[in-house]
């Protein structure tokens, strides 16, 4: 084999894998990391005190992408469909087609029944801690509230700078980077700015309030972004203020959860 025939067929094998061994996750470890910052900023006095005892010192943001990794494992593979919910075009929130193994929804439930159960030892309720700070974070995200017929937007072809990638992949990452070139704390100090009386506003209703928000705010997605799009500055422009929205919904609704619980 030539040398430059084998270095292509190496490159290409790379290139296959990375894509194999890459999981996809809701906003990526980016807007995960800023949900846990902004809700760790809006805890109550008794719940930062749960929380470091239940997490042992270790902050929200520590947790806030460890089930995105751990549902690729043999034990918490029951999870992998934990993090979104599909809504196809066809259907309405209320009549969608329920998956059986769970939800983003369901197990937000979940995880909160558990943090309310006095007779739950520290590490159950410490692992469902670990996993509601991931899943509220999923719940904001727009395209893990997509369509179960393109696989959340994953088969969902446009151009993203001249780049070939697929929605979900956009909604995922590549939106939360291009909008502000910040680490997460500065993500959180520059858009946690509301005030007590507009936060209070924010955390009104219920989950499946929070998440049909979400859902509307998907459906706008896919009209506005058919496939073959090509997306650039102005659709960077134009969705960066809903991705500062969700992911300070996300975050202070996290705490206000986790106030209500840890009293």
């Amino acid at each position: 084999m030539k040398t430059s025939t084998f270095f292509r067929s190496a490159l290409t094998l790379i290139v296959a894998l990375s894509f194999v061994c890459s999981p996809a996750g809701a906003w990526g470890q980016k807007g995960h990391d800023v949900t846990c910052a902004v809700a760790q900023n809006h805890l109550s006095k008794s719940a930062k005190k749960q929380v470091d005892e239940l997490l042992h010192g270790k902050s929200l943001v520590y947790w806030a992408n460890w089930l995105d990794n751990a549902s690729h494992t043999s034990d918490f593979a029951y999870t992998k469909t934990w993090h979104y919910k599909n809504i196809d075009a066809d259907e309405t929130y209320e009549n969608a087609l329920q998956c059986e193994t769970g939800d983003v929804i369901t197990a937000i439930s979940a995880q909160i029944r558990t943090l309310q159960d006095p007779k739950a030892g520290k590490p159950v309720k410490a692992l469902a801690l670990k996993m509601l700070v991931h899943l509220v974070g999923d719940m904001h995200c727009p395209m893990h509230m997509a369509h179960r017929s393109d696989r959340g937007g994953n088969r969902w072809q446009v151009q993203y700078f001249n780049n070939g990638t697929n929605l979900h992949s956009v909604w995922d990452s590549a939106i939360v980077e291009s909008a502000h070139k910040w680490t997460y704390s500065e993500w959180a100090s520059e858009i946690d700015t509301v005030s007590d009386k507009e936060a209070a506003a924010l955390v009104k209703g219920t989950l499946d309030d929070w998440a049909k928000e979400t859902f509307a705010i998907t459906t706008k997605i896919y009209d506005q972004t058919p496939v073959g799009s090509k997306l650039s500055y102005d659709y960077v422009s134009q969705w960066t203020p809903t991705v500062e929205e969700q992911l300070l919904k996300g975050g202070l609704r996290l705490a206000y959860i986790l106030n209500s619980i840890l009293k």
